[in-house]
């Protein structure tokens, strides 16, 4: 029973904590997206331009987490539950490919040059759009965690 109990904390027990972390970081990303966003004076300046820096370091940072990270740690509860999971994964997971895409091509704007007024407010504009991207991506991760985490908590404690 001990070893049970081992082996379900080192199989579960980092994944709630994994992506405790990864929320966190979206809170971060929010918080980062929300200045940007209200900012008022979008004329082209270095702290403007070092607010976008940061943002898409931050962006890129969280994509790259739940791709690499959290997306995995679900996918293989899923295999291991071996109850539907998989399936659902597989429909979901082309919208966060789709999502990600556009994140990094937002990302990619940014390439490390001054930019003009108009790309700055095109910029903007592209900023405006990621907000509606990140929302559907923040409901479709939702959406995941419950179907492929939270509902393999009780079967988890349960082992423990």
């Amino acid at each position: 029973m001990l070893e049970n109990c081992r082996n379900a904390r080192e199989r579960w027990g980092g994944v709630s904590e994994l992506i405790d972390r990864w929320l966190k970081e979206r809170q971060e990303l929010l918080v980062h997206y929300c200045d940007l966003s209200g900012q008022e004076d979008r004329t082209p300046s270095e702290a403007l331009m070092a607010k976008f820096v940061r943002f898409c370091e931050v962006l890129v940072d969280y994509v790259s987490a739940g791709h690499f990270e959290v997306y995995e740690q679900l996918i293989r509860e899923a295999k291991e539950f071996n109850d539907g999971g998989l399936e659902l994964a597989a429909k979901v997971y082309p919208r966060l490919a789709e999502n990600t895409e556009i994140a990094l091509d937002f990302n990619d704007r940014l390439d490390g040059r001054a930019l003009s007024g108009d790309e700055v407010k095109s910029l903007f504009d592209e900023l405006s759009n990621l907000g509606e991207v990140l929302e559907s991506r923040f409901e479709i991760e939702d959406f995941l965690i419950e179907h492929l985490h939270n509902v393999h908590a009780d079967k988890v404690l349960s082992s423990v």
